[in-house]
């Protein structure tokens, strides 16, 4: 199985790092699922032109890591999204480069299993947390979930290594997302995925 970790963070060993460290462990020591960290925070992502060329194309017009990233998230049977916070909101560089990937992605999304993780000093977890889960909502993916909400707290680079309850949390995050992913890999040998609706657009402009 593989799932893919898009960072947000720009910082390559901050408290982020930290904290999807906790959940590679448990990943890797089920043994049989592939990791692919992809760090975007640090890259010079451009948002959303609404141009619709992806309806066309099957990718971004904008040829970047957005692009790179797009047959990585169709293999995928789990995807974390984690954010460090900025003003109670999830990484603005994030944002843009999930706007396009998700729209991007013209294959079905379905059954994948998303996490959002964030990582703050203080305060503004719990809205990054929320933004970030939009994303799995629209797309059909069930969200993993833990024991308390998937957050880790430090201000220094390495501070999150003493949250003991965020770490936990991180584990046992990592562990339902182990269980939902193999479950849901089962469900479909055993049925068919629900049947999909052609989109009903309605417009609220008479």
């Amino acid at each position: 199985m593989k799932v893919l970790i898009l960072n947000g963070s720009p910082h390559k060993d901050g408290n982020l790092s930290v904290a999807i460290n906790e959940m590679k462990k448990i990943f890797d020591a089920e043994g049989d699922i592939d990791v692919d960290i992809v760090d975007v925070g640090n890259k010079p992502i451009t948002g959303c032109k609404a141009c619709y060329a992806c309806n066309k194309l099957g990718e971004c017009c904008m040829h970047d890591l957005v692009n790179q990233t797009l047959p990585k998230f169709k293999a995928a049977d789990g995807v974390i999204l984690a954010s460090p916070v900025y003003y109670a909101a999830p990484n603005g560089t994030l944002m843009s480069f999930c706007d396009r990937l998700f729209f991007a992605a013209k294959f079905d999304k379905r059954m994948k299993v998303g996490a959002s993780i964030v990582a703050a000093r203080r305060g503004g977890c719990s809205a990054t947390y929320d933004t970030l889960n939009k994303f799995f909502g629209i797309a059909g993916m069930p969200i993993a979930s833990s024991q308390y909400w998937n957050m880790v707290h430090g201000g220094a680079p390495g501070e999150a290594n003493q949250d003991l309850e965020g770490l936990q949390t991180m584990r046992s995050l990592a562990r339902n997302m182990v269980f939902l992913m193999k479950s849901i890999q089962l469900g479909k040998t055993l049925f068919e995925l629900p049947p999909l609706e052609e989109p009903a657009k309605t417009s609220f402009i008479r």
